[in-house]
């Protein structure tokens, strides 16, 4: 049999052992809620998006195969980790090891185990040497997305990453500033800003696949950067698809050329992930809104123009429906005055990492704002606006953790191939090579994921499953990675100046923003067990 068939024969394996997985948490659920059964709905979750990610990663491997001979070996390693998790314990947390009895799995983890025993039974260890061994010589599994426009748009942005912003970003980091005025103009002509904006808004117009290489490569350099356009991301598509023509044409230009800096105000104190719990309130008075209340992990909140604004309008409406977004311009802040603003006041929040726009909590005190603020002129569809652009939050996510990942491996192998020990350079030892090799097969499958659910996505179907999937995986392969590299460079790691210590800070971050691993287990769990897949 060839290669192709063996993985094909191990897919199905898994695939099976994925349904059964449903069967089971479904039986639950008929008689329990899913809340009462978090470990269970969480733990299939992890085992829908171990499956998802042999899925695309074969695919990945299939588009190409015979072209670069370290596919194969990384596409092996792939199969052999995610099988033997799927059979012997998922991890969903540093301390938490998903087991198949936690299911009542067991008879089906023996069966898949039997099916896969050539594969779990082989010593891998030469191939993670292999692998080790390619890297230290330069060489990388393919990346070529078969298209000549988007190899060339992941060509650019590499090259202005490590042109403007590898050189500088751990001293911008280590003084806490703000991503350069300069640096931002220049990601505003390479079209940063504007990639999912309508052309006739003045975007480009392309879709999420395209976002995902432009954040992937941006994040490679900093997180920041990186994660720069995710306010513009959600901006542009809560104003694209929910605005009046009226405010398309007013903001969409603007937002795309990088005129105007958006930021996201939709966290409030002690609410988190329940935002039917907002608090924040504007009501109507004449010709404006007046808003009152407190918001809080505010990124980029001073040095932005437009506020999407998650508020409570309809005070006599509960949870959900009372909630309106408003679209509320403000003056740009300086360092002597963050927030010029009448009625609204902020104080920065000082983090790890994640640094380069600044987090904030925000405090609004009669603060006004046009009576054309109002997305798409009606009360009430807030949330159902925001919920829309979850999914191409979440995608971006999955590509920044993807970019964050890639570092944390060049700065291991950087390291490893350096620094000598024993009169050899430790790369050649075989407990740092096999982090080398399992960091780069964590990022490959972690990369193919997030890209099936970007094609998902510009396919025009519903995919807050696939989204959830990617970044549940991507956050933690861009932890495992950071991790596994800061162990690499022992304890240099740990000291502020080497690079791999901002990595470790800014990695941390992904598994919490744009809805922690546990909101992302749920909605996979929940998705997959009410029907719709």
């Amino acid at each position: 049999m060839t290669m192709c068939a063996d993985l094909n024969s191990t897919l199905t394996a898994a695939q099976t052992y994925r349904a059964a997985a449903r069967t089971a948490l479904a039986e639950r659920l008929a008689t329990r809620a899913i809340d009462a059964e978090q470990r269970a709905a969480h733990g299939f979750a992890w085992i829908a998006t171990t499956v998802a990610a042999l899925e695309a990663t074969l695919a990945w491997f299939e588009s190409g195969q015979d072209s670069n001979p370290l596919d194969a070996r990384i596409a092996t390693l792939a199969f052999a980790e995610g099988i033997g998790q799927l059979v012997g314990g998922l991890p969903m947390g540093q301390n938490e090891i998903f087991r198949p009895a936690d299911l009542g799995l067991g008879a089906a983890a023996r069966t898949l185990a039997a099916a896969c025993a050539g594969l779990l039974d082989a010593d891998h260890a030469a191939t993670r040497a292999e692998v080790a061994a390619a890297l230290a010589e330069g060489r990388w599994p393919s990346e070529t997305l078969h298209d000549p426009d988007l190899d060339a748009i992941r060509e650019q942005y590499r090259r202005f990453t490590d042109a403007a912003i590898l050189p500088h970003a751990h001293g911008w980091h280590l003084a806490n500033d703000l991503i350069p005025d300069a640096t931002v103009q220049a990601m505003a002509e390479l079209g940063t800003f504007g990639v999912c904006i309508p052309e006739a808004f003045g975007g480009l117009g392309l879709g999420k696949l395209v976002m995902c290489i432009v954040t992937e490569e941006l994040s490679r350099g900093w997180i920041g950067a990186g994660s720069l356009g995710t306010r513009s991301e959600i901006a542009g598509e809560l104003i694209a698809m929910g605005g009046t023509d009226t405010q398309k044409a007013e903001w969409l230009p603007k937002i795309a050329s990088g005129a105007i800096l958006p930021t996201a105000v939709f966290t409030e104190p002690d609410v988190g992930s329940d935002l039917g719990s907002l608090q924040t309130r504007a009501r109507r008075e004449g010709d404006h809104w007046v808003i009152d209340g407190a918001k809080t992990w505010i990124t980029h909140a001073s040095r932005s123009d437009l506020m999407t604004l998650l508020a409570r309008t309809v005070p006599d409406a509960t949870g959900y429906a009372g909630l309106s977004m408003l679209l509320v311009p403000k003056p740009r802040g300086t360092e002597a005055k963050p927030f010029p603003a009448d009625g609204m006041t902020g104080s920065e929040i000082e983090v790890l990492g994640y640094r380069g726009m600044r987090e904030y909590a925000l405090q609004f005190d009669a603060m006004t704002a046009p009576v054309d603020a109002l997305l798409g002129g009606e009360e009430g569809q807030g949330f159902k606006q925001l919920m829309r652009t979850f999914e191409g939050a979440r995608i971006q996510t999955a590509a920044r953790a993807v970019g964050v990942a890639r570092r944390a491996l060049e700065l291991g192998l950087d390291y490893a191939m350096n620094r000598r020990q024993f009169g050899k350079a430790i790369v050649h030892f075989p407990r740092v090579a096999d982090k080398l090799a399992m960091s780069l097969v964590d990022f490959v499958t972690a990369r193919e994921l997030s890209y099936a659910a970007a094609r998902a996505k510009d396919s025009g179907k519903r995919c807050d499953i696939e989204a959830g999937m990617a970044k549940l995986l991507a956050a933690r392969a861009a932890w495992s990675n950071a991790d596994a590299a800061l162990q690499i460079h022992g304890g240099n790691g740990y000291a502020l100046e080497y690079e791999i210590s901002r990595i470790l800070c800014d990695a941390r971050i992904l598994n919490i923003f744009e809805g922690a691993a546990e909101i992302q287990a749920q909605v996979i769990a929940r998705g997959l067990t009410s029907g719709r897949n």
